[in-house]
């Protein structure tokens, strides 16, 4: 087996791309690419016949393949289906970092998923809590009860949205400004961030749309998401670009970070930086944002 490092809960995940777990031809040089995350289909992406032949391809793929610091996540099938607990015993086998728990709607859900989970690592001696949990919201009732799946588990890392099976529910299609899914992707946004972990938006399925992308990934930046699902590998570079700290976001953070260290060491709780009122309250964005830099390779500086 390669061997990997103890998954990280807050890592870079900007991006995270769908590939059929079926298809060793398509997932043996996944890490290539450079994306922040591979997504290994054990779902939608392989036929109800192929679900064994899924799982055979992915254990002796995350079994025999390096792929470096690229995380790997696996989607198992939902909790409504014949397939999930093998879809689990398989992903801890073989040593998957999380798993992605499809059509989420209840703290329960992630709850079963979790008690699987541990039985597998114990079972297969993979260190307890090794293996991370994402939930996918893929319906009104997942989006309503957001908040309770995202604080359902110590293992919980984020929580994406399906944009297909959602729109079915909602009975609407995609629309150029986003306002198709504006309020289930600020609910879910709010959500995570009060439950204090990462969130993601949904995959752009039209390829020849390129300003369409690109719009939906400023958007998404906009909004405060963490990162993108993805489809293809072209769509990795811009999403890249778009989630990572600016020049001047970097220079002006490192300032702030600066001065509050000197000023809180001298008793000051309120100062200014570039004639900017600063206090408390803008630190942990200017942390945060050098974090980035850092995981992003644009920082090399000793304030985090």
């Amino acid at each position: 087996m390669i061997p990997r490092p103890r998954p990280e809960r807050f890592r870079l995940r900007r991006t995270m791309m769908f590939m059929n777990a079926q298809k060793p031809g398509l997932i043996k040089d996944a890490y290539i690419y450079g994306c922040d995350s591979i997504m290994l289909d054990l779902e939608d992406a392989v036929a109800e016949n192929q679900k064994d032949a899924a799982r055979f391809s992915l254990y002796h793929a995350l079994k025999t393949i390096d792929y470096g610091d690229t995380e790997v996540i696996v989607r198992i099938n939902g909790l409504d289906t014949p397939h999930w607990q093998e879809d689990i015993r398989v992903c801890v086998a073989g040593g998957a970092d999380g798993i992605r728990i499809a059509k989420c709607e209840s703290a329960q859900d992630v709850k079963t998923v979790e008690v699987a989970v541990e039985a597998a690592e114990e079972e297969f001696g993979v260190e307890k809590g090794r293996t991370l949990l994402m939930a996918a919201l893929e319906s009104p009732k997942g989006i309503l009860n957001a908040y309770e799946i995202c604080a359902a588990s110590d293992r919980m890392f984020g929580v994406a949205i399906s944009g297909g099976d959602f729109r079915k529910c909602m009975q609407t299609t995609p629309q150029p400004d986003g306002v198709d899914m504006l309020f289930a992707r600020g609910q879910m946004l709010l959500a995570a961030r009060a439950a204090g972990i990462q969130c993601f938006d949904t995959v752009f399925t039209n390829l020849d749309d390129q300003a369409g992308f690109e719009a939906e990934v400023l958007q998404n930046k906009a909004m405060g998401f963490d990162g993108k699902s993805l489809i293809n590998p072209k769509q990795i570079r811009f999403v890249h670009q778009v989630f990572a700290p600016t020049e001047k976001e970097i220079i002006q953070a490192e300032k702030i970070v600066r001065a509050y260290r000197e000023q809180s060491a001298a008793g000051v709780g309120v100062f200014t930086v570039d004639g900017k009122m600063i206090d408390i309250a803008f630190i942990p964005g200017a942390e945060r944002t050098l974090r980035l830099a850092r995981a992003c390779g644009l920082y090399e500086g000793d304030l985090v």
